[in-house]
């Protein structure tokens, strides 16, 4: 009797794990929604294993995503032996803090192609049969799968960026995916820049019916708002190759600000990072990528060691476990003031370098002003009398503002401030 209840103690713990593993596996997850400032709002990682307080920074600062590399070479070591188990702690971990990931194929494999970028029939065979397998592995988690990294650059596709190459690894991998797993979300080619000949030969080539997205890395020195022009290029492209019916999001699946270029410190760039966020969603660009989460490294005159939202050193048992940077302040402001909103409109208040958004919650209304000039702007915003609270991108409290006789007067600089009415 004692092994006949032993017996059925297991077959029902086992049952009980069975049953939380489907669950875990059919867990739903809304859709991409532009209007949503939260939704899409995510941050670029580069690691599998957070240190203790780290993934609770990320989730405080109200990311919603992480973008991994998920790397060939450390996935498969042996030709057709795969091991996912560090991807499955990531997975775990940002389960726990209701975090989602878009996860790179990227990079050569030793195993194949002289540890090329894939070029060959047989390592592009190989690359997609990993890739399927590692979809495989994470259907149902809510992953977006992202072919390559910059395949465009010298940097990521050694000894030189190879558009037919890519095009034809692109659409090998997306069609093995879409074999075992087709309601899965394809994206790429990442692009650095928004270089469109070398996306015009990825459409070409057929890629697109088999995507759900086209990410681009802007990167463009000056404000946010010069993204439009990255965004509406890619969108006609889009239109010239998508299928009838086919709808496909641009994504700023990268982008970010390190203070070593010209003109941006730290302030300037939390600022930064508030108005990408805003401006993407003014742009309907329903996911975009903050670079960097953490400074990579400690030397100033190093571009990667400074783009992060937080320093680089950790302080075990710390809390914070890093210091913020105006960067962190900028996006745990964001998500403070605009959670549960709905994007509405652009406010018409003056020049075309003046912003004010408009976002509501039922009957509240919650405004963000800035200004993309140089220098400070006056702007005129049509609003209800009374007095109105104002939050500083950092979350500072800024002095009250009236509106008289249906018309808020107040000067804005490149800073989103965020206005409540009391």
């Amino acid at each position: 009797m004692n092994y006949l209840r032993r017996g059925a103690s297991l077959l029902f713990l086992a049952l009980l794990l069975l049953g939380f593993l489907l669950c875990r596996q059919s867990r739903s997850f809304a859709p991409l929604n532009a209007n949503d400032p939260l939704a899409g709002m995510g941050v670029n990682i580069h690691f599998t294993d957070p240190r203790p307080g780290e993934m609770e920074m990320i989730s405080q600062a109200g990311f919603r995503w992480v973008r991994m590399d998920l790397k060939w070479s450390e996935t498969e070591k042996s030709r057709g032996v795969y091991d996912f188990s560090a991807y499955d702690r990531l997975l775990s971990h940002l389960d726990k803090f209701h975090l989602r990931a878009l996860l790179i194929f990227d990079y050569t494999n030793s195993l194949y192609d002289e540890n090329k970028p894939t070029h060959t029939d047989e390592g592009r065979a190989a690359f997609s049969r990993w890739a399927a397998a590692a979809v495989r592995h994470f259907k149902g988690r809510g992953v977006i799968w992202e072919i390559w990294n910059e395949p465009n650059g010298a940097w990521f596709w050694r000894p030189k960026a190879n558009a037919n190459d890519y095009a034809k690894l692109a659409l090998s991998v997306s069609k093995a995916i879409h074999r075992v797993a087709p309601h899965e979300m394809v994206v790429g080619p990442a692009l650095s820049g928004y270089q469109m000949d070398f996306l015009e030969v990825t459409a070409k080539m057929g890629v697109l019916a088999y995507w759900s997205g086209i990410t681009i890395h802007p990167y463009l020195r000056s404000g946010p708002e010069t993204y439009g022009q990255a965004y509406d290029q890619t969108r006609q492209l889009i239109d010239r190759y998508a299928a009838p019916g086919q709808r496909l999001n641009v994504m700023c699946g990268e982008s970010g600000y390190t203070t070593t270029w010209k003109g941006v410190d730290e302030v300037i760039q939390g600022k930064y990072l508030a108005r990408l966020f805003l401006f993407d969603v003014l742009s309907h660009v329903p996911l975009t990528i903050w670079y960097d989460w953490r400074n990579d490294g400690t030397d100033p005159k190093d571009p990667e060691s400074n783009f992060g939202t937080v320093r680089n050193e950790y302080h075990s048992g710390a809390n914070p476990v890093y210091d913020p940077k105006p960067a962190y302040l900028a996006a745990r402001t964001y998500s403070q003031q605009l959670s549960g909103y709905r994007f509405k409109e652009r406010l018409p208040v003056g020049t075309s370098e003046d912003y004010v958004l408009s976002f509501t919650q039922g009957e509240n209304v919650r405004l963000v002003a800035w200004t993309s000039a140089s220098f400070p702007q006056e702007v005129r915003i049509a609003l209800p009398d009374g007095a109105y609270h104002v939050t500083n991108f950092d979350g500072q409290t800024g002095p009250t503002r009236q509106a008289i006789h249906g018309e808020l007067n107040m000067m804005v600089d490149d800073g989103p401030r965020y206005l409540q009415k009391q």
